[in-house]
């Protein structure tokens, strides 16, 4: 976060081109978890920005643990999402166009936390998702459910 800090002090809000992880976890009941964002007030699935120095994996990883307090086991490889639906502005004005790698989780250990990024967690099922979910959240999860029915 210290180089978005940087590139900020910088250029402000002008648009950033980052990139970043999703991870779509669920738990033995195939029920899929969303956080509650702080800084949007909307659902959404764990995930964030790569920090210099790091994987893929390692980012999903370390966000999953931030945000929700467990430790991820396995990560199954999605899909990589860009496009038009990856842009974004924040509350605070802030643009950025996300490119994102997305990844599966059944296998995790932990006890929830929260930390200032999140107001909570929930275990959704798949077909009572919370209406207010983060657009670029929603499109994860409608590939994932797209794919699961066999319509990609």
């Amino acid at each position: 976060m210290d180089y978005i800090r940087k590139m900020r002090s910088v250029i402000g809000n002008d648009l950033l081109l980052l990139a970043g992880t999703s991870v779509l976890l669920f738990n033995n009941e195939n029920k899929l978890l969303l956080v509650h964002r702080a800084d949007t007030n909307d659902w959404g699935v764990p995930g964030g920005y790569i920090e210099i120095g790091e994987t893929f994996e390692e980012a999903a990883k370390r966000e999953v643990a931030e945000e929700t307090g467990l430790i991820t086991k396995d990560l199954t490889f999605f899909k990589v999402f860009s496009g038009p639906e990856f842009y974004f502005t924040y509350p605070n004005g802030d643009k950025v166009y996300n490119v994102v790698s997305c990844y599966i989780v059944t296998d995790y250990e932990g006890d929830f936390t929260s930390d200032d990024e999140v107001f909570g967690h929930q275990f959704f099922s798949l077909d009572q998702l919370p209406e207010k979910i983060m657009s670029h959240s929603r499109v994860v999860i409608d590939a994932y459910l797209n794919e699961a029915l066999g319509q990609s």
